[in-house]
């Protein structure tokens, strides 16, 4: 069985090109996160919100690709990418009271990664929508 291979992204060879992917692996991954987290309150609060916001950046994502104009897309991906942001505060605030861990900070990092990547998507359809 030959399998085609997933693109990835550029000098990362476990992360996918994808935004679909992407976005869904980190909603994955952030879920995974949030169970190996202290069971106090505080700390419970704060993983609830960040599982609400890092599986909406992900599903505004997959919103978007069905959209009927370009400027519903972008809306999404406007969505989208403030869910990111939201997602980088509640991690930045789980990691500052539990000690910051590894995965922690490679959240923050692919948080930030995903902002960055969605600002350019919009920017670049917002481009296409003030030429029209």
């Amino acid at each position: 069985m030959n399998e085609q291979k997933k693109r990835m992204a550029p000098g990362k060879e476990d992360v996918p090109y994808d935004i679909r992917e992407r976005t869904f692996l980190f909603a994955v991954r952030v879920v995974k996160w949030a169970r190996t987290l202290p069971k106090d309150v505080g700390t419970q609060i704060v993983a609830k919100q960040l599982i609400s916001s890092a599986t909406s950046v992900g599903a505004n994502i997959e919103e978007a690709d069905g959209t009927e104009t370009q400027r519903d897309k972008v809306y999404k991906w406007s969505l989208s990418r403030k869910e990111a942001r939201e997602s980088r505060y509640w991690i930045r605030i789980i990691c500052a009271v539990n000690c910051e861990d590894n995965e922690g900070l490679a959240l923050k990092q692919e948080s930030t990664e995903l902002i960055n990547i969605i600002s350019v998507l919009i920017a670049k359809n917002k481009q296409s929508l003030d030429s029209n």
